[in-house]
C-alpha cells in the first residue's frame, strides 16, 4: 500500500472510531417529558420565533409586495397571524373574541409599528400559556366559530397550526421576491 493510502486507511478508521460529537450518551438520563403546558409553550414560541423574525428581516420597501394580485401582502399576511391569535388570547383570558379577524393594514404605518404589533401578540399567547400552567390548559372553552367545547390547549395548538400555515407561505413571498428565508440561511 502506498503512503497516500495508509493516511486515507488511518483517517477512515480514526473517523469510524471517533463516537459522534452531537450523539447523546447512551446511558446518560433522558430529560423529563415536557408539561403538557411546556410543550404547548415551547410549540408557540418556536413558531412566534420565526414569524417575528421574517417579520424584522423582511425589506420595509416589500412590504406591501404580493406575488399576486389577489393575495395579500406580506404586511397583511403578517397582520392577519399575529391578530388571529387574539382568538384564542381573549377567550383564554375570559375576554370576547376581538371584533374583526384582521388588523387594518392602514393602522400600521410603519415596519417598526407592524414587527411591535406581532411581538405583542406573541408574547400576550406565550403569557397565557404561562399562566394557564398544566390544569389551565386543560380546562374546557367555547370555540367561538364552532360553538363547542374544546380544551384550551388544543385550541392553542389550532393557532400554533395557523401560524404556522403563514409562516409557510410568507417562506414563499420571500422566494417569490428574490429573497431567501431567515430558516433557509446558512447557519453560523
Amino acid at each position: 500500500m502506498t503512503k497516500s493510502g495508509w493516511m486515507l486507511a488511518l483517517i477512515l478508521l480514526a473517523t469510524l472510531a471517533a463516537p459522534a460529537q452531537d450523539a447523546p450518551k447512551k446511558d446518560a438520563t433522558p430529560k423529563p417529558a415536557l408539561s403538557p403546558s411546556q410543550a404547548v409553550l415551547e410549540s408557540w414560541n418556536d413558531v412566534a420565533r420565526k414569524l417575528t423574525t421574517m417579520a424584522e428581516d423582511f425589506p420595509e420597501d416589500k412590504y406591501d409586495f404580493k406575488p399576486t394580485p389577489a393575495q395579500r401582502s406580506f404586511a397583511e399576511q403578517l397582520l392577519h397571524a399575529a391578530g388571529a391569535n387574539y382568538f384564542f388570547i381573549n377567550p383564554a383570558k375570559g375576554e370576547k373574541p376581538p371584533a374583526e379577524e384582521d388588523p387594518k393594514r392602514t393602522n400600521f404605518k410603519s415596519k417598526a409599528e407592524l414587527v411591535a404589533f406581532v411581538k405583542k401578540s406573541m408574547a400576550d399567547g406565550a403569557d397565557v400559556i404561562k399562566s394557564k400552567g398544566d390544569s389551565g390548559m386543560s380546562t374546557m372553552m367555547i370555540d367561538p366559530f364552532d360553538n363547542r367545547q374544546v380544551r384550551l390547549i388544543d385550541y392553542a395548538y389550532g393557532f400554533i397550526e395557523h401560524m404556522g400555515e403563514h409562516y409557510g407561505q410568507l417562506a414563499v413571498y420571500y422566494r417569490v421576491a428574490g429573497l431567501v428565508p431567515p430558516e433557509s440561511r446558512p447557519k453560523k
